[in-house]
């Protein structure tokens, strides 16, 4: 793309961002920019606009577009026991030492549709730790977080994620989870119903709640440094004493300003464990 053009997509990405921030208070602008230019300029062409400038209008006085706009702004790409080994650690790892709380209080931050959330709550009921759960799944795409509290997903789809379960040490059959018909799988309302599911900006919101286990994966490296020292600070802040944080394979706290809140459980897998 020659520069001129490159530079005039930066002044409309920022013209678009600075009124989100400053009309509904979501702040994207320290966001990576390549990942975000790419999804607003998809939003743009979805919406039928032949300039990214000219969301900015949209931004400023359709407020019901605003749940559209955000979700195609973040990123709602997951799936079931995604990095089985990843799971797998939680379930050997921290869910023992986890288990020694009279009661369990996790963050799911992120949950996009619910795939990981509803990942995480069979690993507790199968290590017999979900009737003392409460698990908080939040998002900032009100979409996705309303497909998560469905809890309803393609059959096919429970079929595909049933390799990462057993790889993840899955107990049983991932479809015993669910009740299936026309197509679909329901998550059991047993696994549902030690889930909270709640809108929170990670951008913008200060600590959810206090909680033993803090899960945010692949959210991290859609952000800039600066957000994400910010973000990492944030999950110390809600994490108890000796409390885990979980992030995604590609994202860690090695060369972050929150380095130092964190020592390693499993540094390969991204598992942490909260400083003092």
């Amino acid at each position: 793309m020659p520069a001129r053009a490159s530079s005039i997509h930066g002044i409309e990405m920022d013209l678009v961002l600075e009124a989100l921030a400053r009309r509904h208070g979501y702040d994207f602008r320290h966001y990576a920019r390549a990942s975000l230019k790419r999804r607003m300029t998809g939003l743009a062409q979805k919406l039928g606009c032949a300039h990214i400038a000219e969301l900015v209008p949209r931004v400023l006085h359709d407020d019901a577009l605003l749940p559209e706009i955000l979700a195609g702004l973040s990123v709602p790409v997951t799936e079931m026991f995604r990095d089985p080994p990843v799971f797998k650690a939680i379930r050997d790892t921290l869910l023992p030492m986890l288990a020694t709380h009279p009661r369990i209080n996790i963050w799911q931050a992120g949950c996009a549709t619910g795939e990981e959330v509803y990942s995480l709550a069979i690993l507790l009921k199968e290590a017999d730790l979900l009737h003392k759960t409460q698990i908080y799944a939040t998002d900032i795409n009100d979409i996705a977080l309303a497909k998560a509290e469905d809890g309803i997903f393609p059959a096919k789809a429970i079929e595909k994620y049933s390799d990462n379960y057993l790889k993840a040490g899955g107990q049983g059959a991932l479809a015993s989870y669910f009740s299936m018909g026309y197509g679909f799988a329901k998550i059991d309302a047993a696994i549902k119903e030690h889930i909270s599911f709640a809108h929170h900006n990670l951008v913008a919101d200060g600590v959810f709640c206090e909680v033993g286990l803090v899960v945010c994966r692949n959210v991290l490296i859609y952000f800039d440094r600066v957000l994400q020292d910010r973000v990492l600070g944030l999950f110390s802040d809600s994490l108890s004493r000796g409390g885990f944080l979980c992030l995604g394979t590609k994202e860690n706290v090695t060369f972050s300003a929150a380095a130092p809140l964190f020592a390693a459980v499993d540094p390969a897998l991204r598992l942490y464990k909260k400083r003092g």
